[in-house]
């Protein structure tokens, strides 16, 4: 079975040649692979020293992003007639050991294999991210009914089922991935892997962390909403509810006990909050059966 290794890069010309390199030491004479780079508008010689170590490139115009250039490998994986798709970061912070673990896991019977960093050895990771990729994985452990450790990570393997599922993301593909697999009942498991200090400064595909991350949040929230309508709509709904029946208890309270009613503005903004919230949750109960 072909393995197609997946990397996408942005101005990594100092640290690509060294991951390939790696990549083909590690793969070399145990198994009949390729190694594709995305190279996604670099403005210095990454996709020659791409070209240099033996990798087939694929250049972006300019920049598009993380999601764009995943989606661009997906597809040149699948003309490369990839039985398992490993996909890897350029920056050598995974460690092309782990890679063989990954597809063993793929040949074994599961659909897709995440290279768990925080079930393996972290060199380094800032707190904020830590905490973010802790959060992001406890929302997709919730959403998938799965115990995920890191939603985010960027070593994984996976079959041609999955690299076909869509990616409706402009930012990442990394949570959305997930999602869909479990969504279309495909084995996901994980393995630890070792994540390695950069030793280039900062990523450059993620080129505004704070950006990158509210969008991420975002793309999160839609998908929350499309793959658990019910709860998505219903917690909103929930709460717009609840602010209602306090409004509403306030007002009865006061009626029961002066015989006003505290304002009529109270009243209806009252009723208002307590329609909307209700209308908000059958709004979750009829998007809940459109998805079944």
């Amino acid at each position: 079975m072909k393995v197609v290794v997946t990397i996408p890069a942005y101005n990594e010309e100092k640290t690509i040649g060294s991951v390939i390199r790696e990549i083909k030491r590690v793969l070399d004479k145990k198994y009949i692979y390729e190694i594709i780079a995305v190279n996604d508008g670099s403005t210095d010689n990454t996709a020659q020293e791409a070209k240099k170590e033996g990798a087939v490139v694929y250049s972006h115009p300019k920049n598009y992003g993380l999601a764009e250039a995943f989606k661009t490998e997906m597809q040149k994986a699948i003309e490369h007639k990839a039985g398992i798709i490993v996909h890897t970061d350029s920056d050598g912070q995974y460690n092309a050991e782990d890679i063989p673990r990954l597809i063993q896991k793929v040949r074994e019977g599961n659909d897709l294999v995440l290279g768990s960093r925080f079930a393996g050895k972290i060199q380094y990771m800032p707190a904020l991210n830590r905490f973010g990729n802790k959060a992001f994985s406890s929302v997709i452990s919730q959403i998938t009914r799965q115990k995920i450790t890191d939603s985010q990570t960027g070593l994984r393997a996976f079959t041609r089922e999955v690299a076909q599922l869509p990616i409706i993301s402009s930012y990442t593909y990394t949570q959305e991935q997930i999602l869909r697999a479990s969504r279309a009942r495909l084995r996901i498991t994980e393995v630890p892997v070792d994540f390695l200090k950069r030793k280039s400064g900062k990523s450059r595909l993620l080129r505004n962390p704070l950006d990158y991350a509210m969008k991420s949040w975002i793309t999160l929230l839609r998908i929350y909403r499309d793959y658990e309508p019910l709860k998505f709509f219903g917690l909103f709904g929930g709460m717009i509810l609840a602010i209602g029946s306090i409004l509403g208890a306030f007002v009865t309270y006061s009626f029961l006990t002066t015989g006003e009613v505290g304002g009529i503005p109270r009243v209806i903004l009252s009723g208002i909050f307590i329609t909307t919230g209700i209308q908000i949750i059958l709004f979750g109960f009829l998007a809940d059966m459109q998805r079944r």
